[in-house]
């Protein structure tokens, strides 16, 4: 599908046509008697390295759904325009050692389990009640999926909504969404694998890109990726996890390398949503 992407030039500022938490109830109960998508962002509130905030994860996925929102209603048809964002979860599940550094470094607070599936499904249930026609989660923080996934599935479950309904949720996280094309573009040495980007080089880009003022270029590590074993121990072994708390270097991270990445996964996300929810 054609996605034009130059449009996400302000994907990141917030606007009261788009974003829930600016809308006024009476304009929300109308957008609700239409076709209506909500995409909910998703985060945690966890260390990424020396040089970017702790509040990483729910600012990107915030700006992708921004972005993405932007897109599908510049090319759906009719004239209401069909997605709005919602506000952000900005605590997430406990980091894990070997996606996210570990949940035992300073500034991560984290979730229990049951707690982020309940979240999930009150929302999700909330705004299906209400006549909100699809709930879409846009995860940012790796370890949040599957009790994510089990909120929506409890949510649907107590709201009898079955296959063949024309209510549905939808659950992505936006880095499945960049390319393998942009990829060889941001990682010219070869790309070295999702496991091990935690605080570097595809974050720190997209923070350059979407949040340049909350990124200290100065203080950017430059360290081997973590080498870490292939299970989990629990209690962790804290001198495993690099102390910085990035699993790989940010350097090389730059502004461009950003707008790519956010312009790729975007843009796809965009289109699946006019694909899947039947918006052209």
């Amino acid at each position: 599908m054609d996605i034009d992407p130059t449009i996400l030039d302000t994907a990141v500022s917030p606007r009261p046509e788009r974003d829930l938490a600016f809308t006024a109830a009476p304009d929300y109960a109308s957008w609700c008697r239409g076709r209506s998508v909500v995409l909910i962002p998703v985060g945690a509130l966890e260390q990424h390295g020396p040089h970017m905030p702790l509040g990483t994860d729910a600012l990107l996925s915030h700006a992708v759904a921004r972005g993405a929102c932007d897109l599908v209603n510049a090319k759906a048809h009719g004239d209401v325009d069909p997605v709005k964002v919602a506000q952000p979860f900005v605590y997430g599940y406990k980091s894990q050692q070997k996606s996210g550094g570990g949940n035992h470094l300073p500034g991560t607070i984290s979730l229990d389990a049951e707690i982020l599936t309940s979240y999930a499904r009150d929302i999700t249930r909330g705004f299906f009640a209400q006549g909100v026609n699809s709930v879409v989660f846009v995860n940012g923080h790796y370890e949040n999926y599957q009790f994510l996934y089990e909120g929506v599935d409890l949510a649907l479950r107590d709201l009898g909504i079955v296959q063949g309904s024309e209510r549905s949720a939808l659950l992505l996280s936006y880095w499945d969404y960049v390319d393998d094309a942009t990829l060889a573009k941001v990682y010219p040495d070869g790309f070295p694998g999702w496991d091990i980007e935690h605080g570097g080089v595809l974050e720190t880009a997209l923070m350059m890109r979407l949040y340049p003022s909350l990124v200290n270029e100065s203080l950017m590590v430059d360290h081997p990726a973590a080498d870490l074993p292939r299970f989990d121990r629990l209690p962790v072994v804290p001198g495993r996890t690099p102390e910085t708390g990035c699993l790989s270097s940010p350097r090389g991270a730059s502004r461009e390398k950003g707008e790519w990445l956010f312009c790729a996964a975007a843009s796809a996300i965009a289109a699946d949503l006019l694909q899947e929810l039947n918006l052209t």
